[in-house]
């Protein structure tokens, strides 16, 4: 029986637990992160193309993920950036304010983390890598901190609100002069909590923006705070001075009261709405029980598995590779990959793959790929890029960011001029609440968060965003261009019939192909492999191929030579046999046909379509040695998919490299009128750009290697999760599953993003164009400034989280994909909102 025991890995025995010490990314430990060992924890190497992947870590570039702490607003976004890329060896750096992570991308032969993590300590902000143990940790105690700070400044301000009650309702005459001072002592006393302790970051960042000459949303909210106590003390310590008219104690712990009621609530929001695209990020667990060659199960970190380790996953965890189940049976949640929550069945043999959770038992694997080979990494590398990207409208808002401040703080200072002739205690608090009322934090926020919050209820319902610009463009479509093959019909083809040429051997021939087809993911090449698969005939073992080329739209090229599996025989076109080197041609009759009665026969055939193997000689002519029936599936949903976009007032169309004949009954059978087949990939590309001419702005589903060029030109491209890497490449959204009708909800929720997007951008310009005249003429006190700032701030984040109800809702009758348990508290929110 294998026994377990706990074993720290010799060079880091804290990685083996999965933690990290605090100390780990302090400023005194920081440069244990520059061990390269570390680096692939919170990073990946970017390879040129055609380097070594082994290459030596610390010659390569990396791009590495942090969490930022004591950011607040978009200004603070644009320090870090700005302290980064002035670091020798940073080539690139993206912060976002939404999300508060930074993508850093960095020379290892001329920098280390320690230094650019510096670099963001000395502008006066922490960073931590993103996918660290202790990252999560320090969130959960700045949530902690937080609320203590919140919890504070409430009793604090009940308190002050007893002791300032009499002053509202007593007569004159009521209170004597010496219960008067004393009633203003106890409130001094009760806000000394709330100035210390609950007030502590914002007077902290805002010595940090004095120090470093800049400004920040917090400075312009610190000076109203020391202005109201300082009025306020002046006016306790001396009764009879300018300022001793009144306090406003009450005031002062009201709007920090209300202040930090809105940013706590804020980060909750932000945690379980766009905060949700970290969540699925971070599903790898720290830590898995490998088997030691004694026989036993030792913890180790999984950035230490390496292919061909054997682990053990207890129910609950997370798989940590992909790779295959080589003892015991189980159930897989793999809706990261699919979109679809049901539970799969993985018996012992089935592959696996990272990032889907284990749900019924303990099983073992086999790791085949691990890292960034595997395909949660490569999902995760679509998030991260989208999380930080930047839209047009947050773009715009960053930029003024800076500029409006430096005006709210000019604004409260002609406030201040204007109103102290009259009263200096008053033009003092007139300036705070310009100070206060004017924060632009609902305009910074209005864009970004409604964004990042429809990229993760995507990502939870299997629809990935690589470019968060894309949701605004996709609200604007009017025309959807679907491809066929792979696309409308399933990926999964089938072989129907084998009709090799007279002479040839029918399992040589298909042998013959599939050695051809194991180059191509096109799902006829797919297709041919499997077929031969299941009759036990391995191309690739009788044939080696020296050279091939995939001709988009039209087929395969290769020269192949006989492999060590024994005589293999190709016909010379004359009867005969010969042996050695034979250029083949592997696709459609266009790019394969031999010419004669066959060749010019069309491509559809009474089993469905066919391919043609052919075999070219020197002198440029070809022998046909085989054709093959294939036929595709349609999808089921397709139909019902396309009649929900015209529903929704999109023209739908159809382009295809296949033959007409085929297109055409696909297109009948979905119901879609416009619909062209036998299109090259310049085909489809000229006939998008002439729509494109029209006025008509186009979305392009694809799946295949000849969508690539079409995927670019279109406005907004989706490809599918099955799809070729370079399809994938090109496309703004990638569809894990094989839904269709994720294509109509990912545009729904784009139309649903856009109009709450312009519904933040307006709330936020009404507000200030409401309230700063208010606050400018006095007739706004501080407390109902602060109240009115935490709301916009509030009210934006929370609008933005109806988006988290997901994109099944916007149509009567859709099925959405369940949400993942990371959004509970967002569907309540937004039920409430």
């Amino acid at each position: 029986m294998l026994s377990h025991r706990f074993e720290p890995t010799p060079d880091r025995p804290d990685l083996a637990a999965g933690t990290r010490a605090p100390d780990a990314v302090c400023a005194e430990g920081a440069s244990l992160l520059d061990d390269p060992q570390e680096w692939p924890s919170f990073g990946r190497a970017r390879l040129p193309a055609g380097a070594d992947a082994g290459a030596d870590a610390a010659a390569q570039t990396w791009e590495s993920h942090v969490v930022l702490e004591g950011m607040h607003c978009a200004a603070c976004a644009l320090t870090i950036e700005e302290a980064l890329r002035a670091v020798p060896g940073v080539a690139q750096a993206d912060v976002s304010a939404a999300t508060r992570r930074a993508r850093v991308v960095w020379n290892a032969a001329q920098v280390r983390p320690s230094q650019w993590i510096a670099a963001v300590r000395r502008a006066g902000y922490r960073a931590l890598p993103a996918m660290d143990a202790f990252a999560r940790a320090e969130r959960q105690r700045e949530h902690r901190r937080a609320l203590w700070r919140w919890l504070v400044s409430g009793f604090c301000m009940m308190q002050v609100m007893m002791y300032a009650w009499p002053a509202y309702v007593a007569q004159p005459g009521d209170l004597t002069a010496e219960m008067e001072q004393l009633l203003r002592w106890a409130s001094w006393v009760i806000t000394l909590p709330v100035v210390i302790f609950a007030c502590g970051p914002f007077f902290a960042n805002a010595l940090r923006d004095v120090r470093l000459r800049r400004v920040s949303m917090d400075l312009p909210v610190a000076l109203g705070m020391a202005i109201t106590f300082g009025v306020s003390t002046a006016g306790t310590f001396d009764p009879s001075g300018i300022f001793g008219r009144e306090v406003f104690y009450d005031s002062l712990t009201m709007f920090v009261f209300f202040l930090l009621t809105g940013r706590w609530l804020e980060l909750r929001l932000r945690d379980r709405t766009a905060g949700a695209l970290e969540a699925v990020m971070n599903r790898l667990p720290d830590s898995v029980e490998r088997l030691g060659p004694d026989g036993a199960f030792v913890r180790v970190a999984v950035r230490r598995l390496a292919v061909g380790d054997t682990v053990r996953v207890l129910p609950g965890e997370a798989f940590p590779a992909d790779g295959r189940i080589t003892r015991g049976d189980t159930l897989a949640d793999e809706a990261l990959l699919t979109g679809e929550s049901t539970p799969v069945a993985r018996p012992e043999g089935s592959a696996v793959t990272a990032g889907s959770y284990n749900l019924q038992s303990a099983v073992q694997m086999r790791v085949e790929r691990v890292g960034a080979d595997t395909r949660f990494a490569q999902i995760v590398a679509l998030m991260e890029s989208a999380s930080l990207q930047k839209p047009r409208l947050a773009q715009l808002a960053d930029r003024i960011a800076r500029p409006f401040l430096i005006a709210v703080l000019a604004a409260a200072a002609l406030a201040a001029a204007w109103w102290w002739p009259t009263d200096p205690g008053h033009a003092l608090m007139v300036a705070v609440a310009v100070l206060i009322v004017t924060c632009p934090c609902a305009l910074s926020l209005a864009t970004p968060v409604a964004m990042l919050t429809a990229a993760g209820t995507l990502a939870r319902q299997g629809v990935l965003v690589r470019h968060l610009q894309a949701l605004e463009a996709l609200a604007g479509v009017d025309t959807v261009v679907f491809d066929k093959t792979g696309t409308l019909t399933r990926d999964g083809m089938a072989v129907r019939g084998v009709h090799p040429a007279p002479g040839v051997d029918r399992a040589d021939a298909l042998a013959l192909a599939a050695a051809v087809a194991r180059h191509s993911m096109h799902p006829v090449s797919r297709a041919l492999v499997a077929a031969a698969s299941q009759q036990g005939l391995d191309g690739a073992t009788q044939w080696r191929v020296l050279e091939v080329q995939e001709l988009a739209g039209e087929g395969l090229v290769a020269l192949l030579q006989q492999g060590g599996a024994g005589p293999q025989d190709v016909p010379d076109g004359r009867g005969r046999l010969a042996l050695g080197e034979r250029t083949v041609r592997l696709g459609s009759v266009r790019h394969a046909g031999a010419g004669g009665p066959a060749g010019d026969g069309a491509e559809d055939s009474a089993a469905g379509q066919q391919v043609v193997l052919s075999e070219q000689h020197s002198d440029g002519t070809r022998v046909e040695l085989a054709r093959f029936d294939w036929r595709e599936d349609l999808r089921p949903e397709a139909p019902r998919a396309v009649r929900r976009l015209r529903d929704a007032g999109v023209a739908v169309q159809l382009l295809s490299g296949d033959r007409p004949g085929a297109v055409r009954r696909i297109a009948a059978q979905v119901g879609i009128e416009r619909a062209q087949g036998d299109c090259t990939p310049q085909d489809k590309l000229a006939l998008l750009q002439a729509e494109q001419a029209r006025g008509h702005r186009v979305a392009m589903v694809g799946d295949g290697l000849n969508d690539g060029p079409v995927l670019a030109g279109a406005h907004v491209s989706f490809a599918f999760g099955r799809a070729v890497p370079l399809a994938q490449s090109r496309a703004d959204f990638v569809v894990m599953g094989g839904d269709l009708e994720q294509v109509v909800q990912t545009l729904l929720l784009a139309r649903r993003t856009l109009r709450v997007v312009r519904q933040n951008l307006w709330w936020a310009a009404l507000y200030n164009a409401l309230c700063v005249p208010l606050a400018v003429a006095g007739l706004m006190p501080a407390w109902l400034a602060g109240l009115g700032m935490a709301l916009s701030s509030l009210l934006v984040v929370a609008n933005a989280a109806r988006l988290a109800k997901g994109a099944g809702g916007v149509v009567a009758g859709a099925q959405a994909a369940p949400l993942a348990p990371v959004a509970p508290g967002v569907a309540a929110v937004a039920e409430g909102v």
